[in-house]
C-alpha cells in the first residue's frame, strides 16, 4: 500500500510552505498532492510555484498529483481550475464536478473525496470520464468501502483518507475572518494565524469542529492507523495522510513502519499521542459518529 500526503489545507507563509516540501521530499511518502484547495483568497503560492515544488518532489522520486478547489465563487476561480486541468506535466485530483467537465475524455485524474462517490455506478461513471483513482468520502464505513471495493472497475485505485482533521463542509462565507468581526473580502488573510485552524467547543468545553476560512473540519484527528491491516486485505491502494503543522513527517514514518511491520499499529498509535493537534477518532470507519473512538 502506498502513502499520500494530501494538499495543505491552511494557510502558511510561503516559506514554510516551501520548507515544508523540502522536508516532505526526504520523508517515506509515495504521492503528493499540491495546491490550493480551500479558498482563492490565499494567493501566497501561484501555480507556477506549485509546479516548482512538484519538480522537486518529481526529483525525489515522488508521484504529484495538482488539487482544484471544492468550492468555485468566481471567475477568477474558473480560470485557475483551467490552469490546472489544463497544465502538461501533473494529473489533477478533481473536487468538484466542474473539473472533472474540464477533464472528461483528456486526460486521467484522481476523483477526489468532495465529489460524493457513494454507490458503484458513481464510481463507475468517473471510471469513464477518465478516473484512475478515487478517494472515499469520509463518512463511508469500513463496510460500505467493501462493497464498492467488490464492484470497483478494472484498473481503478482506491485512497482512504487515513489521518488528519476531516474537512467537513464548505460555505460562501468565511467563518475565520467572521470570528475577527472582519467581512470576507476584506479578511486580512487572519487564518493565517491559525496553521491548524481555529478551534471551536461547545458550551460544555468539549472540543466539536475546527474553523479553517471558508471550509469547517473536525476538531479530533481522523486516525486510521490500526485499520491499515484491514485496508490492505481489502485491497485499498493508497492510504492519505492530510499535513498538520508540526510532526507531519513523524506522522508519516510511522505510517509506513507500520506498513512495513516494523512496529505494531498499537505502537503507533500510542507514539502519535503526543505529535496530534487533537484527541484521536475513528467513529466513520466503523459506521459510528465521526467523533467517536473504537478501540480495535
Amino acid at each position: 500500500m502506498k502513502l499520500a500526503l494530501g494538499p495543505i489545507l491552511y494557510f502558511w507563509p510561503r516559506n514554510t510552505v516551501f520548507e515544508f516540501y523540502q522536508n516532505i521530499a526526504n520523508s517515506p511518502v509515495d504521492i503528493v498532492y499540491l495546491g490550493e484547495a480551500v479558498c482563492s483568497r490565499r494567493r501566497e503560492l501561484r501555480l507556477a510555484d506549485w509546479l516548482d515544488i512538484g519538480d522537486l518532489l518529481v526529483s525525489a522520486g515522488k508521484e504529484v498529483v495538482l488539487s482544484t478547489q471544492a468550492l468555485l465563487e468566481s471567475k477568477t476561480d474558473m480560470g485557475t481550475l483551467h490552469r490546472i486541468t489544463e497544465n502538461d506535466r501533473y494529473i489533477v485530483e478533481a473536487n468538484d464536478m466542474g473539473a472533472v467537465n474540464c477533464l472528461s475524455g483528456k486526460s486521467a485524474f484522481v476523483a477526489g473525496p468532495h465529489l460524493n462517490v457513494f454507490n458503484p455506478p458513481t464510481l463507475q461513471f468517473m471510471a469513464d470520464t477518465g478516473a484512475k483513482r478515487w478517494v472515499m468520502p469520509l463518512e463511508m464505513s469500513q463496510s460500505s468501502l467493501a462493497q464498492m471495493q467488490q464492484a470497483r472497475p478494472a484498473g481503478m485505485e482506491t485512497e482512504v483518507f487515513a489521518y488528519g482533521r476531516m474537512p467537513l463542509a464548505f460555505s460562501a462565507r468565511c467563518f475565520t475572518a467572521r470570528h475577527r468581526n472582519l467581512p470576507k473580502d476584506d479578511c486580512q488573510f487572519t487564518c493565517m494565524e491559525y496553521p491548524d485552524g481555529l478551534a471551536l467547543k461547545t458550551r460544555e468545553g468539549q472540543h466539536f469542529l475546527t474553523l479553517n476560512g471558508i471550509q469547517t473540519q473536525s476538531a479530533l484527528v481522523y486516525n486510521l492507523v490500526n485499520e491499515l491491516g484491514a485496508m490492505d486485505e481489502m485491497g485499498v491502494d493508497v492510504a492519505r495522510i492530510s499535513p498538520q503543522a508540526e510532526h507531519t513527517d513523524k506522522i508519516v514514518v510511522l505510517f509506513r513502519d507500520v506498513l512495513d511491520k516494523k512496529i505494531s499499529a498499537a505502537d503507533a498509535l500510542h507514539q502519535m499521542e503526543s505529535l496530534m493537534p487533537d484527541q484521536p477518532c475513528n467513529g466513520y470507519w466503523h459506521g459510528k459518529p465521526g467523533l467517536d473512538q473504537m478501540v480495535a
